[in-house]
Order: structure tokens, then C-alpha cells, then sequence
């Protein structure tokens, strides 16, 4: 979702933050109101570069806040057609998380899937945000609060716009490719077959 925030491809009606007729996204409520995306290269957990290749200075962006698109991506180009100042993108971003253990989690689903990775993640529908994917490296049938066992691996077609709309839980955050994640609960997440992946 953080790589597909451009202020261009919104104004051209070529992204989910593309509003039908016109326009765009920003300012409007798109997530769930606990949801807080946010860079910043100076973030000990996070850290990035200080300035872009073609020399703009990084700084602190709020992409996301309370659920509410705050900014979108800049290039020089760009900015200069629409009068605005350039916003980069680092390719490192910060969600926030919430107090929840994995293991309350767990114990508070009466029948789910605990997924401990994905991969193998590739783009459907730029419009809507659609992603396909599989599960791998240890995916585990939860029922009334316990880990029953472990089962197959999913393939998954989802967007993270309605994903982060079913947000349950938040928990604590990982790093994960450079970037800060928490450990989130969701509801109806959308798995469309059994995959042989191992």
C-alpha cells in the first residue's frame, strides 16, 4: 500500500486514492481510526536515508492518521504541475501498534487462522489495491481460543484497504524488511484457495 501513495497516479484516476469523478483521497477517512502509517528516517527502529537521490531532504510524514489519508507522494515534477512542495517517499514506513499479546489474541478467537507470514505478494487491481499471495512458513487453525494445529498454506486475494477496515487488534510491532509492523487481528479476511506451498 506505502508504494502505491502517489499524488500523480491518484490525480490521473490510476490508484485507490483516485476518487471516482475526480480528485482525490486526501483528507477523507479511508481505515480504520486506530490506523497510523507514518516515515520518518531519524526513527531508531526504522531509520532510512536523510535525503532522496535526487537530492530532497527527508523528513517526518504522516501518510496515515487516525485512518485519514494526511499526505501522498510528490515527485519534483509533479508538485511543480500542482503547485505544491515535492513529498518524498523513504520506502521505509512506521505503523503504529497496540498493547495486545499475540498470545491474548489467540486466546480471544473462537475460530481462526494464525498466519505468521506471507509471500510471493503480487499486484491484481491498482484501483481497488487488490493483492495476491500465499502463506508459508507456519500457518495454524485456531479454535476456541487455542492453537489446534497446523494446516495447509492459503493463497489470499485482499486489499489492505479493506484489510485495515477489518481491523480487530492491534499488537506489538516487528521489524519487518526494514519497516515497523504491528501484530494485527482480522476479521473475514479473504483466502480464495489451499496452495502446495511449503
Amino acid at each position: 500500500m506505502m508504494w502505491n501513495m502517489s499524488a500523480r497516479s491518484a490525480d490521473e484516476g490510476r490508484s485507490f486514492l483516485a476518487k471516482k469523478g475526480g480528485g482525490t483521497k486526501k483528507g477523507e477517512l479511508l481505515l480504520d481510526e486506530r490506523v497510523n502509517i507514518y516515515s520518518d528516517p531519524l526513527n531508531k527502529m526504522a531509520p532510512s536515508m536523510t535525503w532522496t537521490g535526487s537530492g530532497l531532504a527527508m523528513k517526518k510524514t504522516d501518510w496515515i492518521k487516525n485512518g485519514v489519508v494526511e499526505n501522498m507522494r510528490y515527485g519534483r515534477y509533479w508538485a511543480q504541475e500542482k503547485g505544491v512542495d515535492p513529498v518524498p517517499y523513504n520506502g521505509r514506513f512506521i505503523m503504529d501498534g497496540g498493547d495486545a499479546t499475540t498470545q491474548e489474541m489467540i486466546k480471544s478467537t473462537r475460530r481462526g487462522i494464525l498466519v505468521t507470514r506471507l509471500w510471493y505478494i503480487r499486484s491484481v487491481d491498482p484501483q481497488t489495491l487488490l493483492y495476491t499471495g500465499l502463506t508459508r512458513d507456519g500457518t495454524f487453525f485456531i479454535e476456541n481460543g487455542k492453537i489446534k494445529h497446523p494446516i495447509k498454506n492459503f493463497r489470499f486475494n485482499e486489499s489492505p484497504v479493506i484489510m485495515l477496515n477489518n481491523l480487530e487488534t492491534l499488537g506489538k510491532q516487528y521489524r519487518i524488511d526494514g519497516n515497523m509492523v504491528p501484530v494485527m487481528k482480522i476479521r473475514d479476511f479473504t483466502f480464495s484457495s489451499l496452495s502446495d506451498a511449503i
